[in-house]
């Protein structure tokens, strides 16, 4: 048994304070001989259940606490300067209504109680104090407060009224700290206790785990206040003394005072705190009175939903799925599960609230399909249901579904009413100090030179899941300089030993709880930012056995939406899907490269392959978004061989035909997984889903197993054969074995088809409405991106490109988004249509000003001139700012005036306008409706003087257009110029804008369509673009250094240029003047991709000599730039079939969108060209050890 117990612990939980890693704690608690630890962060409780697991699974009694706040008088109460302080105090829940009393007490602080910090009163503590032991706490507690204060009377107030409330459950509390102030609280704490009769108990406020990590938990402090070790006031403890002490030395310390060492081990005999996992706790979903179950309703909404989709005589494969299914529903308990996801899609489509056709694995269920939770056939494209809901491994379903972004909010608001307000939550995550990230905070915090911290963090591979040990396992010039040079070494240990803690807290982008009572009665609640969340992460909530679901909002379902919409508005007409998704037309599309706006198929790099492969059907939709992910990609070239060459699959074993066939023999996709292990070794779909599992995740001992399984089959101890394995169906050994290796190596790259289908459904929707509405479909894609100024110049440059032309935005014609406009003598359905510029697009013209000029344009006609505009829509809301900027962008071009004249007049004329509005005299019988309409204009032209102004140059309304809209429009400065910056260039703003978006995509890797980067950091690059803006600052030694934005045909970049370049090329350095810069990328996790300047040029100079030495990298292949030559010509004919299939891929890989160089093949005497690539020394030699040296050559032909 334990001398003693610590119960006074923070965790790495109290975010940027507590140094302790929960997985050490309960081993360090065993290694020092103690049966019991607590965990007391502050304020919160978010590590409670991982702790309470590490402890378990050490052999460890876990005792979950909380060192709260305790606001000075009510927790309602938020006064500066009163208010914003605030005592601590220890809560240890004794039993489950401890924790649970404690979870609400936690809560409370959050919700009502916040200021500062989350803070909690005396009157929810006496309310909710049944179950919980109370310490006093450190010496920012209430009583050590007081003491220190010399308020004796005071501190014997707090302490007796908490012994009122907690009785023997009220302890004070002694430390052993190393501080001065606390060794004088120690005497006068124990006078109070033993005056008062209150137990005594001895803790050590521990922040780390070994005295030697108190330096490590100083620069922690600096990272989370933002402060340096040489700051002198930074905040610190004088102390190395609080780490997890051994029994023995808090019993020397305290041996005059043995019961409060005592005192340790009898609280935590108190405290058992038992948690259940695995056990499903579904909220209450209410069924129509007319049905006696549950289980009733759910198979009514099922059966009538199959012949809804199948028709009144479904095929017996069919029913018996069915059948299945709703068995399979029923006997684990998930009826109120596919219920209650089928209630609030039911309510989002009974709303006209756009709803995905499924995502993830929950498409291979035929009842979600035929209760309208998904929208794809399961029977038509082989999805399994063991993929979702395996009966051999009880787990949670997960139904993920894609709302319309704008609306998704309206679901969950739904779904709150519903169940009750306090029964929905949303979900928390943490974000915790990555490899990269954690060195250059330690590196701030050490005064490292920045140069040398950034040079540091870039060694560490670009690599999901990378820590600073794998690194230094990976990179030999970071392993050297960790071994040789001391200061770095000092700052990589530091790294390493505060890497992976959790360094803030926000709210997960779609998770929601939903509980049966009310969510405090569970888990802790957290807000940030006014939105409640719960503290515990979304896979602790699953273990708890509560119900999280994924509300996600997708952008592409509005634009679907908003598409449907104006071609009903614009032309009449109801948009429906083919049902078979084979329209030739839509295809044609991904055939000829026309994805830009297609739902994940838009990197240049998956347009390519569409363009090479040709799809012509669902399937090979599914195939592209599963395969053109690091890993699939090398089953590429496979599968188009494949599709252009039918009936030539090569497979393994012939019994892999009819599952491999689909996709031309490559393993694609989990299920095939799946249906390998059933079909060839007789396993159930459940047993097989465990396999692909243990394959994914590489469980060795468990993939030993089953390959024997697989093999040879498994019997019981009786005989009986359970599975018959690969031989006893007729497959050779050999056969089998190599089967299972190929299964194994593609298991991890495997994608679920599920998720893929539903995607290509998506992906196929977008595409019919870009092929037969194309400026419907792109005005929708214009919409959903407003104010993004990256994406909406790419969309703009599209219209454009397939020939829908772009209006400026007109105060008579444009409503408040993008709008469709026709030629109204000729039939809508006969044009593509023009797009026409929306006024919310304009700078300094909000949606009242919008709304009430087209109001007032709907209800009096259009606009006479501007002196109408300006009688009829005067007022607080249409003011001077908005007026000008209308102006600016052009809105009044098709009135006589030009814009120079209408700048120069219209705050006179706005004036005169309001002046005579408010005498009454506008409307009104005057003079003026004596004469006719001429004596009217007449007198109106008198009444308003315009100060007339030559117009100004193209330019500058191009400038003013780009002010207002942040974009041109009419015109951009550099498109007469563009083939020439495609030649003299190699990088632009999209190429780094898709850097950014595959660094930020990294942790959810699955779900995604991945780009393979082109570009690596320190990469030499040459780029062209209009200055749109120039900052110049003073670095800290004195240094001046710019930040310059440019602007090409794509988007904008921002350019970095220090002192030396600065001085050399500021001349060039003009707003508006167009410029080419030759530089390096500058690639980090935690910015936008930027590029250090090296040397600036007017547009049409020259660099210097040495500037033509590089081009793009590929990977990590140093490119040196070659003389370019006619072709590369590579002979074929005595090559391998595998071979080939490098070669193909290797053409494709080196492909580059600039200085391409023509591939051809030559097979005897015949020569073919065979696609383009970039070459460099470098990349010939890869050619040359891909086909051999002797059968590669540059050549004229």
């Amino acid at each position: 048994m334990s001398k003693f117990v610590h119960l006074h612990i923070h965790s790495e939980f109290s975010l940027l304070d507590g140094a302790n890693r929960i997985k050490d704690l309960p081993v360090r608690a065993k290694e020092l001989g103690m049966d019991s630890i607590a965990i007391t962060d502050h304020g919160v409780m978010f590590g409670a259940i991982d702790f309470y697991k590490a402890c378990k699974k050490e052999g460890v009694k876990p005792i979950i606490g909380c060192e709260v706040y305790v606001a000075p008088r009510s927790r309602l109460q938020k006064e500066a300067g009163i208010d914003n302080h605030y005592y601590h105090l220890i809560l240890l829940a004794k039993n489950n209504e401890g924790y649970k009393n404690l979870s609400k007490l936690v809560s409370l602080s959050f919700v009502d109680g916040y200021y500062y910090k989350p803070r909690i009163d005396r009157e929810i503590l006496e309310k909710y104090h049944e179950g919980i032991i109370c310490l006093s706490a450190c010496l920012a507690g209430e009583v050590n407060q007081a003491l220190l204060a010399n308020q004796t009377e005071k501190a014997e107030e707090i302490a007796l009224w908490h012994k009122k409330v907690f009785g023997d459950d009220y302890y004070i509390e002694i430390q052993n700290n190393g501080l001065r102030e606390q060794v004088l609280a120690n005497q006068k704490l124990i006078q109070l206790a033993r005056k008062l009769d209150i137990p005594l108990v001895a803790t050590n406020d521990a922040h780390y785990l070994k005295r030697e990590d108190a330096y490590s938990h100083e620069i922690l402090l600096c990272i989370q206040t933002g402060k340096r070790m040489s700051d002198e006031d930074r905040m610190k403890f004088d102390t190395d003394e609080l780490y997890v002490k051994s029994p023995e030395e808090m019993s020397e310390y305290f041996s005059a005072f043995p019961d409060a060492i005592e005192n340790t081990v009898k609280i935590a005999d108190k405290c058992n705190v038992e948690f259940e996992f695995g056990h499903t706790i579904l909220p209450n979903y209410d069924v129509p009175p007319e049905y006696p179950t549950h289980y009733d309703f759910l198979k009514k909404l099922c059966d009538d939903g199959i012949k809804n989709r199948y028709g009144e005589n479904p095929s017996e494969e069919i029913l018996k799925r069915a059948e299945y299914e709703i068995g399979v529903i029923k006997k684990m308990g998930y009826v109120d599960y596919y219920l209650i996801v089928w209630d609030f899609i039911h309510y989002a489509k009974s709303q006209g609230i756009p709803v995905g056709p499924g995502r993830g694995s929950g498409a291979g269920s035929i009842l979600a399909y035929a209760i309208g939770i998904t929208d794809i056939d399961p029977m038509k494209y082989g999805l399994l249901f063991e993929r979702f809901l395996n009966p051999e491994r009880v787990s949670m379903p997960d139904f993920d579904v894609d709302f319309c972004y704008e609306h998704r909010q309206d679901v969950i608001d739904y779904v709150s009413r519903k169940y009750g307000h306090d029964h929905v939550s949303q979900i928390i995550t943490f974000g915790t100090m990555a490899a990269k990230m954690v060195i250059r905070d330690v590196a701030r915090v050490l005064d490292y030179p920045y140069s040398e911290a950034d040079k540091l963090a870039k060694m560490i591979p670009n690599e999901i899941h990378i820590t600073i040990p794998k690194a230094l396992e990976q990179n030999r010039e970071l392993k050297e300089l960790y071994d040789t040079d001391p200061e770095v070494h000092k700052l990589l240990e530091i790294a390493m030993s505060l890497e992976g803690m959790p360094r803030q807290a926000s709210t997960h982008a779609c998770g929601v709880v939903i509980t049966k009572d009310p969510v405090d009665t569970y888990v802790p609640l957290y807000v940030r930012d006014g939105q409640i969340s719960t503290q515990y992460i979304m896979t602790t909530l699953e273990e708890l056995g509560l119900l999280k679901m994924d509300f996600l909002g997708l952008r592409t379902l509005t634009v679907i939406q908003d598409t449907i919409n104006l071609v009903k508005q614009n032309r009449g007409i109801d948009v429906e899907f083919d049902k078979d998704m084979s329209d030739p037309k839509v295809y044609k599309l991904w055939q000829e490269g026309n994805t830009s706006g297609i739902f994940q198929f838009e990197s240049q790099g998956m347009t390519n392959f569409m363009k090479e492969l040709k799809p012509d059907c669902l399937e090979d939709l599914i195939a592209g978004v599963s395969l053109y992910r690091p890993g699939p990609m090398d089953q590429i070239p496979r599968y188009i061989r494949g599709k252009q060459n039918p009936g030539h699959n090569e497979y393994t074993h012939p019994s892999l035909e009819p599952i491999l066939n689909v996709t031309y023999g490559c393993m694609v996709y989990q299920e095939q997984v799946m249906q390998i292990v059933r079909d060839l070794a007789g396993y159930s779909l459940g047993r097989a889903d465990l396999v692909r599992r243990a394959m994914g995740k590489k469980k060795l001992d468990v993939m030993a197993k089953e390959r024997e399984v697989f093999i040879n089959g498994q019997v019981d101890e009786n005989g009986n054969i359970i599975v018959p394995g690969c031989v006893r169906n007729g497959i050779d050994a050999e056969s089998a074995n190599k089967i299972f290796d190929e299964m194994s190596e593609f298991a991890k790259y495997a994608f679920n088809k599920s998720h893929a289908a539903c995607y290509a459904v998506v992906a196929y929707r977008t595409a019919y409405l870009k092929a037969y509405y194309p400026a419907e479909f792109m005005a929708s894609m214009l919409n959903s991106f407003l104010g993004n100024l990256d994406k909406v110049p790419e969309y703009i440059d599209e219209c454009k490109r397939i020939g829908i032309k772009i209006l400026k935005p007109d105060i008579n014609s444009s409503s408040s988004k993008f709008t469709v406009e026709f030629d109204e003598s000729q039939n809508k359905n006969n044009q593509i249509g023009q797009i026409r510029f929306g006024l919310g697009s304009i700078k300094n013209v909000g949606l009242q000003p919008i709304d009430n000029i087209i109001k007032d344009r709907n209800e009096h006609g259009k606009f006479e001139g501007f002196t109408d505009f300006c009688e009829r829509v005067e007022g607080e809301a249409v003011n001077k700012k908005c007026v000008e900027s209308l102006i600016k962008a052009g809105t009044f071009d098709e009135f006589p005036e030009t814009r120079a004249t209408l700048l120069a007049s219209f705050e006179a004329i706005m004036d005169l306008a309001q002046s005579y509005n408010k005498k009454g005299m506008n409307g009104q019988v005057s003079m003026f409706d004596l004469g006719g309409e001429q004596e009217e204009n007449n007198l109106k032209e008198i009444k308003y003087q315009f100060s007339e102004q030559e117009e100004m140059t193209e330019n500058e309304k191009l400038s003013m257009e780009k002010e207002m809209l942040g974009i041109y429009i009419s015109g951009h400065p550099l498109e007469k110029i563009k083939e020439q910056i495609k030649q003299l260039t190699n990088i632009s703003s999209k190429e780094l804008k898709e850097i950014d978006e595959q660094n930020s995509s990294e942790e959810n890797e699955e779900n995604k369509v991945q780009e393979i980067l082109k570009y690596e950091d320190g990469q030499e690059v040459r780029i062209a673009g209009i200055i749109t803006s120039v900052k110049k600052k003073y670095t800290k030694n004195n240094k001046i250094m710019a930040f310059v934005t440019i602007e090409d045909l794509n988007g904008s970049v921002e350019i970095i240029i220090f002192e030396p370049t600065f001085l050399k090329y500021q001349d060039k350095l003009l707003e508006e003047n167009i410029i080419m810069i030759k530089g390096r990328l500058s690639i980090r996790e935690d910015d936008n991709t930027k590029i250090v300047a090296q040397e600036i040029r007017n547009f049409g100079e020259k660099f210097s000599e040495n500037s033509n030495k590089y081009e793009n990298k590929k990977q990590d292949v140093q490119n040196t730039e070659i003389q370019k030559p006619k072709h590369l010509v590579i002979d074929i004919t005595n090559m391998e079939e595998t071979e080939k299939a490098k070669l193909r891929g290797a053409i494709r890989f080196f492909n580059g969108e600039r200085n391409n160089i023509p591939v051809a093949v030559k097979t005897g005497d015949e020569i073919k060209p065979c696609g383009a690539i970039h070459l460099t020394e470098e990349i010939l030699k890869e050619f040359e050890e891909i086909a051999g040296k002797q059968n590669v050559g540059i050549d004229l032909y």
